[in-house]
């Protein structure tokens, strides 16, 4: 899936339109998707089959959805998505506040 920006896409909408014939293209207004320009040769099927995965891992990577919530999205096993994920460089695991405690927990543990 290509995605593009409304600024880059006011510059050379026949990117966009030439990009879409190979998979659909998501346009972004600031970080949050906005629309999405679809081929009309590919049906709309085809073209839902490869936007859920690509929107379920935008979603998940801003913090808007669970790994569960985006793994039902895609529509796609959790074995698959999870790989879907590592391809596009999305950890899984992200440290919070509370991770330098576990840390610093678990290596106290692990010295004993």
């Amino acid at each position: 899936m290509y995605a593009t920006n409304v600024r880059n896409l006011k510059k050379n909408p026949s990117l966009a339109l030439r990009q879409a014939e190979e998979s659909p293209v998501l346009v972004l207004k600031g970080d949050q998707p906005n629309a999405l320009i679809v081929h009309l040769d590919k049906s709309v099927t085809e073209a839902e089959e490869s936007v859920r995965p690509a929107l379920a891992a935008s979603l998940f990577k801003d913090g808007t959805l669970s790994l569960g919530g985006a793994t039902r999205l895609s529509c796609m096993p959790m074995k698959a998505f999870l790989q879907y994920l590592a391809e596009l460089g999305i950890d899984v695991v992200r440290p919070d506040e509370t991770t330098e405690l576990e840390t610093s927990d678990l290596t106290k543990w692990l010295a004993s």
